[in-house]
């Protein structure tokens, strides 16, 4: 079977520019951007500091490389930060953290990565020569491993509003920050004001081919850019991939509501279908989880067939599958993937 036939719903990271932001990536004007003489790159952090409501922010290759970035300027050595056991700083980053900056994580187990503020009672080291220093907690909205789960807002504000009550810094995981403003109608500013830092990603469901930010205040973005140097993310000609992200911003925001709807959709034909379990059951935003039962087979074996088919996902657990909608799978096709699901089950 040809790829170009297949549905993808492996990640929203399979998404490719469009023609028009291709044509916008073309005509960007340039600079070096490590001697930060690129006005594309400097138009881009302007407009993510002013949607975030923050001071300044930075453009950074990847999402990883910013939230690592934003662990390094709370923490120092023996210091640790709290954050939820499936989040993606602690699971998918390489714990960069402790090999680069010699911090530790101390995880906190969620409801599908929802953290809740009686979650966070006595989670602060005593201060002694023994123990590590607690300096941080990070929260990841929405959440990956949760299923695209949105982190309950008066959660969040009650989370950050202990945490610098009791002196601590928060940062805020928002690769998909844009999903959960949309879903919400609770703007990026609103959520991104109970945090300190807040990392966005650009190459997600807003389409464009690479590219994150980190925002904060002025002092801290600048002292952020000397560690994107030393992790050697300091681009030249970067306004090329800076105009991606600023098409993606103007053009694809307010179209991921198509996205939710997408996987509402799917979760309902999954739901309908024997030997498949949702799992959360409930669908914030563009991610569907569910689990295959034993009899099916392993998620691996059931992907495997479901793409003979013609449909991708991603087996996730040796029983849990994820699909993620996104602006590259029309919404139309969801039968396609229905009829597709049915056939891999009853083969």
């Amino acid at each position: 079977m040809n790829t170009e036939d297949i549905l993808d719903y492996r990640s929203d990271t399979f998404t490719r520019p469009t023609p028009a932001m291709r044509a916008a990536m073309a005509e960007a004007e340039v600079g070096d951007d490590v001697f930060d003489e690129d006005p594309t790159v400097h138009r881009l952090q302007e407009k993510v500091a002013a949607m975030l409501g923050k001071e300044a922010a930075l453009f950074v290759p990847s999402g990883s490389m910013s939230n690592q970035i934003a662990v390094r300027l709370h923490c120092d050595g023996g210091d640790e930060f709290l954050c939820e056991a499936g989040c993606h700083i602690y699971n998918y980053e390489q714990g960069t953290f402790a090999q680069w900056g010699g911090v530790v994580a101390r995880t906190i187990q969620g409801d599908h990565g929802v953290l809740k503020p009686e979650h966070f009672v006595d989670m602060i080291r005593p201060e002694n020569d023994h123990s590590v220093r607690t300096r941080l907690v990070t929260l990841e909205n929405t959440h990956n491993r949760g299923a695209g789960r949105v982190q309950p807002y008066g959660h969040v504000e009650a989370i950050c509003r202990w945490a610098h009550d009791h002196g601590l810094r928060t940062h805020l995981d928002g690769a998909r920050l844009w999903n959960a403003a949309v879903a919400t109608g609770i703007s990026p500013a609103r959520w991104s004001a109970h945090f300190d830092t807040v990392s966005v990603c650009f190459s997600k469901g807003l389409g464009a081919p690479v590219g994150s930010a980190l925002a904060g205040p002025r002092d801290m973005i600048r002292r952020a850019r000397r560690l994107r140097k030393c992790l050697g993310g300091g681009m030249r000609q970067a306004g090329i991939i800076a105009a991606g992200a600023l098409y993606a911003l103007e053009n694809h925001v307010d179209r991921l509501c198509e996205d939710h709807a997408h996987a509402r959709q799917l979760a309902s034909a999954i739901r309908d279908v024997p030997g498949l379990e949702l799992v959360p059951p409930e669908i914030d935003t563009n991610m569907v989880i569910f689990r295959v039962a034993e009899q099916l087979g392993t998620a691996a074996e059931f992907c495997e067939r479901l793409k003979a088919e013609g449909v991708s996902m991603l087996p996730v657990g040796r029983q849990l599958v994820r699909a993620v909608t996104h602006l590259d799978v029309p919404a139309e096709s969801v039968g396609k993937a229905e009829e597709a699901i049915s056939k891999t089950v009853v083969r």
